[in-house]
């Protein structure tokens, strides 16, 4: 197999160096079935390093959670071996379930059925504030 040609499939590009691996586990990706290439510390011009995810299928992939830990990312759907769409990626306006509250008398700390959610509160810095106490995400 020729790792460097994909029929059909995803392509994360520009990924800051070293989040390769977060971004594999946060989206699960050792529970595919297809075949997938993590590329760390390529080359790149405009970056210095960078990291490549290579999904060698079409899956639904949570956008949201990628621009969250890394906006600069560029997110390519392969089809017919010619890239179908590009899209850049953006902070979300607010993350449901993807990060959790750190204060401890925040509800979702006693309510254990209640998902985590919060909203960006400051674009420019990428703050994000827990919905239910306000506390500060990070």
């Amino acid at each position: 197999m020729i790792l460097n040609t994909i029929t059909n499939g995803i392509v994360l590009d520009h990924i800051t160096a070293g989040r390769a691996m977060q971004i594999y586990d946060i989206l699960r990706l050792s529970e595919l079935e297809c075949t997938v290439a993590i590329i760390k510390n390529a080359d790149s011009g405009k970056m210095g390093k960078k990291d490549i995810l290579k999904i060698f299928d079409i899956i639904d992939i949570n956008l949201d959670v990628l621009g969250y830990i890394d906006r600069g990312i560029t997110v390519s759907v392969i089809k017919d071996s010619k890239v179908a769409e590009r899209k850049q990626l953006s902070l979300p306006e607010t993350l449901n379930g993807v990060i959790k509250c750190k204060n401890p008398r925040c509800i979702t700390s006693t309510e254990q059925d209640l998902r985590h959610a919060f909203r960006l509160t400051e674009a420019d810095n990428g703050v994000y504030r827990c919905v239910f106490c306000e506390s500060r995400a990070g």
